[in-house]
């Protein structure tokens, strides 16, 4: 892996438009090299995006937010020429998240992307966008989100990656996610995908109502599960279902508090949106 390293994070309008105008697959290899960047936290920007996603205040990052410092990093990075898949159009199947410490304290950071692990599946093809934090002690956070790219043709076995119902496990909390849901989270998140922003521009893509953002659902969730939660030597994965069309409600269901559990994510009529379990990590 070949590592290119930014003075600043990327300026995120010109990436809009080279992710608007690249619609075709362009290989099925993925690029060798992986972006670095030193960041900084902005407390405002923090309590901007704990208000979107129901964090309570807390002298401790919102599990989620190194994604928010990472976006930029990961727009560029999928959005390079050498990038093979459109970035519109992909889909987000799974993300899962390690937390080595807390998230205290922190207002610099060195954060890393790359993708890796080209595989083959049913629809097209899967990788993962890796993203790395560190701070001066090492490494703090790192997290590997899954997607899809329909229509690449790879060869070999598509494995197979059905998840199971979590079993042990009781409502805990409903939520609602308003229509509007979409673009309050752009606005902290910078990911302003068409498919999450109304009804007109998700229907270019194939939808008939806006979704939420999957990481927005993960977050709420995690904003819900709170206290439940070691704030530390965690690892959290989801895996994103039946998309939340926007408006609904839905209904989190968890097992108790612990060191590991599981979760599922459901709508109406039992509509499973998002299961998912967290542990020590190994």
């Amino acid at each position: 892996m070949e590592w290119k390293t930014l003075g600043n994070t990327p300026f995120l309008p010109p990436l809009y438009w080279r992710a608007a105008l690249k619609r075709k697959i362009t290989g099925s290899t993925l690029p060798e090299q992986g972006l670095r960047c030193r960041v900084s936290v902005n407390p405002k920007d923090v309590a901007a995006y704990r208000k979107v996603c129901g964090f309570a205040d807390s002298p401790i990052l919102p599990a989620t937010y190194p994604h928010i410092l990472a976006f930029g990093l990961q727009m560029q990075l999928l959005t390079a020429k050498a990038f093979p898949f459109p970035l519109l159009g992909l889909i987000h199947l799974s993300n899962c998240i390690r937390i080595h410490r807390p998230l205290g304290g922190v207002n610099e950071l060195f954060i890393s992307v790359h993708a890796q692990n080209l595989q083959p599946h049913a629809k097209g093809a899967t990788f993962e966008v890796v993203t790395s934090v560190e701070d001066s002690l090492g490494v703090l956070w790192e997290a590997e989100s899954r997607m899809l790219c329909r229509g690449v043709k790879l060869e070999g076995e598509a494995a197979d990656d059905t998840q199971p119902t979590p079993v042990h496990i009781s409502e805990l909390t409903r939520w609602k996610a308003p229509s509007d849901i979409g673009r309050r989270y752009a606005r902290v998140s910078g990911d302003y995908n068409p498919i999450h922003l109304s009804a007109p521009t998700a229907k270019l893509f194939g939808f008939p109502q806006a979704i939420a953002h999957g990481l927005w659902n993960k977050a709420r969730t995690l904003a819900a599960l709170g206290e439940h939660l070691p704030a530390a030597n965690i690892e959290i994965e989801v895996v994103f279902k039946k998309p939340v069309r926007l408006p609904s409600e839905v209904t989190l269901h968890s097992s108790t508090a612990g060191s590991s559990g599981e979760l599922l994510l459901k709508g109406a009529g039992d509509i499973e949106h998002m299961v998912g379990k967290w542990r020590p990590i190994a």
